[in-house]
């Protein structure tokens, strides 16, 4: 079940029409809208997963949407990381397969870029630095726009908030 960011309940069919709307609304106003997808887990004595939907309207705010998950332990870094953007590919292409069943997200679709974020940064302390090379190269042979740490925001910051 997905909440929004009010920590409402939605089922997953209802936010494609929610992003329509939230693009409706603020297409004439706002210069870009986006759509960023990312996922964060963390360990506890399972592996606690969310995922994010985040419509930003630049310079107008966003919206956004989250699904909880739990999953047997995972501590290894490589794994875990491959987990995570396997899940926000899996919700990338859910929420493409609705907007094209239907012709009234057509102009949303083809106006609105779909970004992948990743949980993985350059930093020489990190372990996922060299990661990025094919986390990115998977993410993008898959359709999308990858944005890695510091820029990947939705899997880094907001999905890491509601995971702890």
């Amino acid at each position: 079940m997905f909440h929004t960011g009010m920590g409402r309940p939605i089922e997953f069919a209802r936010i494609p029409d929610t992003i329509l709307a939230y693009y409706e609304k603020n297409r004439e106003i706002a210069p870009e809208i986006s759509i960023l997808i990312g996922t964060d887990s963390q360990n506890f004595d399972q592996t606690k997963c969310v995922s994010v939907i985040c419509v930003i309207a630049k310079g107008k705010g966003g919206i956004f949407f989250y699904e909880v998950s739990r999953i047997p332990l995972i501590r290894d870094v490589r794994r875990k990381l491959h987990v995570e953007t396997n899940d926000s590919l899996n919700l990338a292409t859910a929420l493409v397969d609705a907007f094209e069943a239907d012709q009234k997200y057509h102009d949303m679709y083809l106006s609105v870029p779909i970004s992948i974020h990743i949980d993985a940064g350059n930093s020489e302390k990190g372990k996922t630095k060299e990661l990025i090379p094919e986390l990115v190269g998977w993410v993008r042979a898959s359709g999308y726009d990858a944005e890695t740490k510091p820029e990947s925001f939705v899997a880094s910051c907001v999905a890491d908030r509601l995971s702890k």
